[in-house]
């Protein structure tokens, strides 16, 4: 294995949403439109990869303050199922997030609870705790990873979380996203931010999701295919039980457990937006969790409007950045998952649409 923790993508070579001219939504964006402009939410990834066959890796969202004894207010739902999003039932229970967020592939989501659990024993406070709720999400990296070997172990997971930070988020052909594939082009990890005004206090709506699931790609209401990019539509594709989003939501906004429930469905919502298929075997869900827990009353129902709208638009964008930091990737069995080309995206964005295209 080749385990790298928080790896930089070269410079210049693959650009996001914004930095080609596509916005989405009207809500100004945090410094560095990623999850971590949540004051106190830090990410780490390690990539594991072993040419050709394993394409895979941990991705962690780490809040500064979270554990069994300070819990954090947090809310989850389901789209779709069919996927093995561990901690669910007591996230559900007590609307209350006691480990950071972990990411991985299918197989080894079972692993990577068992090491956040043996990590979070050894945090300060934790000596004397005998339970806690780990919460890890996967996605099938089947099409492009040798999924049965499993190649997620402890020393990975400690590492994605000893290493989490603030500040920009790598994005695309890293840690959980290493191996995914999405909308008929290569995915991975995509993050975006937005800050709204709630109750008279600006907040800040952070999101990060791992892209794996089928449908066509939508991108300014204009469909984009891999034919229409001028890309051999031919190639595999991931089988219905092999897709899956998950999507993990941070705000600093001053919600209750019931709230964030809402601010989570609004998140598998905004797949739609994609042009997500919401197949039967696609396990779609949101983690949605506030960094302001005891700071007195939630806000009002009815003020929520704008964050939930800024979710959405953040989920979206999200996606999009997935798609635009991945790079081709040939990998098990010589599969090969195509990038999404920014030039010919943007020349698909500009031209005429027809039958064809679509």
């Amino acid at each position: 294995m080749e385990p790298s923790a928080h790896p930089q993508p070269a410079p210049g070579v693959r650009r996001r949403a914004r930095d080609l001219g596509i916005v989405i939504g009207r809500a100004a964006t945090g410094p560095f439109n990623a999850i971590t402009d949540v004051p106190g939410v830090r990410v780490g990834h390690t990539t594991v990869r072993r040419q050709p066959d394993v394409h895979s890796g941990v991705t962690a969202v780490v809040p500064d303050t979270v554990g069994p004894r300070t819990p954090l207010p947090a809310g989850v739902f389901t789209g779709n199922g069919y996927g093995k999003l561990i901690g669910t039932t007591q996230l559900t229970e007590l609307g209350t997030l006691e480990t950071p967020v972990l990411l991985t592939s299918t197989l080894s989501a079972f692993r990577v609870a068992d090491a956040l659990v043996g990590w979070m024993l050894q945090q300060p406070g934790c000596e004397e705790v005998q339970s806690l709720n780990p919460v890890v999400g996967e996605c099938n990296d089947g099409l492009l990873s040798d999924i049965r070997a499993r190649p997620v172990h402890e020393e990975h997971v400690r590492a994605a979380l000893d290493e989490a930070s603030g500040g920009p988020v790598p994005e695309g052909c890293v840690g959980a996203g290493t191996g995914t594939v999405a909308l008929g082009f290569k995915a991975g990890i995509g993050t975006s931010s937005r800050t709204v005004v709630l109750g008279g206090r600006r907040c800040t709506a952070g999101v990060l999701v791992q892209a794996n699931f089928g449908g066509t790609l939508r991108v300014l209401d204009r469909t984009v295919t891999p034919r229409s990019t001028g890309i051999d539509a031919d190639g595999p594709t991931p089988a219905e039980e092999t897709g899956s989003c998950m999507i993990v939501v941070a705000t600093d906004a001053p919600l209750d457990a019931r709230q964030l429930t809402r601010v989570a469905r609004r998140a598998v919502f905004a797949l739609a937006r994609t042009g997500a298929a919401y197949s039967h075997g696609s396990g779609d869900y949101a983690v949605a969790f506030g960094t302001r827990p005891g700071t007195g009353a939630p806000a009002a129902d009815a003020e929520l409007g704008p964050l939930f709208e800024a979710v959405l638009d953040g989920v979206e964008e999200a996606v999009l950045n997935s798609l635009l930091a991945a790079t081709t990737t040939t990998g098990f069995k010589g599969r090969t998952a195509p990038a999404l080309p920014a030039d010919r995206l943007l020349a698909a964005l500009t031209a005429p649409e027809s039958p064809r295209a679509r």
